[in-house]
């Protein structure tokens, strides 16, 4: 039995668009709190640890948790319906929050929220295995991770320009609905048909369980060191995008913009940034692959290595230095060059029949060794540097996160060294199954 390239039409482009248009819904309502946080830290009454742990630990655990659960299932059920099932449910939780009127009735929305959100992602990547090849599907999981400096950066907008006329909680009325609209609109799309070695059954005919579709993850893992060395720098690198939750107060407390303009320019700037970035970390890291046969890594190594100078130096100048704004918007596009070469090199390098669960546990770690850590301890170092009566408190925990995170360039750069042995191995393993 042989395995069958898929065929792009222009329908699976229209596709690929309206996964990434829920993308964008995604990350507006995730990020929708961090970037209201003028606004919400204020009016609840909330410390920078418990802000922290809203956007860090208590949202993360059961979004990476349930993650894991989600991707499995994603390779076993109709997965557009599952995906329609998630945006449905973080939808009704995202309008819930509006009604929130203090730490602890914020903090169970965003749990449940979570739980939601894990479904997409694992799912989309999936569809998306099936829809394009593999020499396409470093920009098509680009394009689809636009939704992250979109979202971002609409999110801004909304605090910007919608938030100030309507007020926050509204804010968060009015993505509620329009998610529970796009939900429906998902139920009835058609899911794909898998690829012949993506199906998840055995020999006789029983599909593989969570814990044998884990066995499976764990052997890929330790058979290679360009896989976990590529899981290890999204992890290193989501310890900066994790403290950044604490960007629009560093702005306002310590950089001396008005919360509302501070966020139409960041917004702005995110999506221009951001956009770029995805394109060219999505098709430029194809092209790299395509013209080296270095695996996408060493591409996102080149990447940060050059930006390393200018993320560290615009979190010690003030905003009338060029070299701020220049900072500002590497930040985005940085961010958007990340998506496209990890999530396809992580998906190329294992079995096909867990595609949607190495997503989920790459997701898992991205969040809660990365973006969870990064959040939640930069809220309680910030409250400590504010106690101990520092002066730039939001400036020293950036700046030092932002350190932390370079650790990311070299395993991305041993990743990019060990992907073509490795991915030679998976190669010769699908072919041995496939003769057998």
């Amino acid at each position: 039995m042989s395995q069958t390239t898929p065929v792009v039409t222009m329908r699976s482009y229209g596709f690929l668009g309206f996964l990434t248009v829920l993308n964008v819904l995604n990350f507006v309502d995730r990020q929708l709190l961090a970037s209201f946080s003028n606004y919400i830290v204020p009016d609840l009454g909330l410390t920078n640890t418990q802000f922290g742990l809203l956007t860090g630990l208590i949202f993360l655990t059961f979004y990476s948790v349930a993650g894991l659960f989600m991707g499995t299932l994603a390779d076993r059920v109709n997965r557009t319906r599952f995906i329609a099932l998630g945006v449905g449910l973080w939808s009704l939780l995202t309008a819930a929050s509006g009604m929130a009127k203090g730490f602890l009735s914020l903090a169970a929305p965003r749990m449940l929220i979570g739980v939601g959100e894990s479904i997409l992602t694992p799912t989309a990547m999936s569809l998306l295995a099936d829809r394009f090849p593999t020499q396409r599907l470093g920009f098509a999981s680009g394009f689809y991770y636009m939704g992250v400096p979109i979202g971002v950066g609409v999110s801004l907008l909304i605090v910007g320009y919608v938030g100030p006329v309507i007020g926050w909680r509204n804010c968060f009325y009015l993505l509620g609905g329009i998610g529970l609209v796009l939900a429906l609109v998902m139920f009835f799309l058609k899911d794909p048909k898998r690829s012949v070695a993506s199906v998840n059954v055995s020999s006789d005919g029983v599909q593989p369980g969570f814990f044998d579709l884990l066995k499976i993850l764990f052997a890929a893992l330790k058979a290679s060191p360009a896989l976990t060395m590529t899981i290890g720098g999204g992890v290193a690198f989501h310890f900066i995008l994790g403290a950044s939750t604490f960007d629009q107060l560093w702005y306002v407390q310590e950089r001396g913009f008005d919360k509302a303009e501070i966020a139409q320019i960041t917004g702005w700037i995110g999506i221009t940034a951001g956009i770029a970035g995805n394109l060219f970390g999505g098709l430029g890291g194809d092209y790299f692959l395509k013209k080296t046969g270095v695996g996408r890594p060493m591409f996102l190594f080149l990447v940060m290595l050059v930006l390393a100078p200018v993320n560290i130096a615009y979190r010690l100048v003030e905003p009338d230095y060029w070299v701020f704004w220049l900072g500002v918007g590497a930040g985005f596009f940085q961010l958007g060059c990340f998506y496209g070469p990890t999530f396809s090199t992580v998906q190329e390098l294992v079995p096909e029949e867990i595609r949607a669960t190495v997503v989920a546990f790459y997701i898992l770690l991205l969040n809660m060794a990365g973006v969870a850590i990064g959040v939640s301890l930069a809220g309680v170092y910030i409250d400590y540097l504010m106690a101990i009566g520092n002066p730039q408190p939001y400036t020293q925990a950036l700046l030092w996160f932002t350190v932390i995170s370079l650790a990311a360039i070299p395993l991305f750069y041993f990743a990019g060294r060990y992907y073509e042995t490795d991915k030679a191995r998976l190669n010769a393993l699908v072919q041995a199954g496939l003769k057998g």
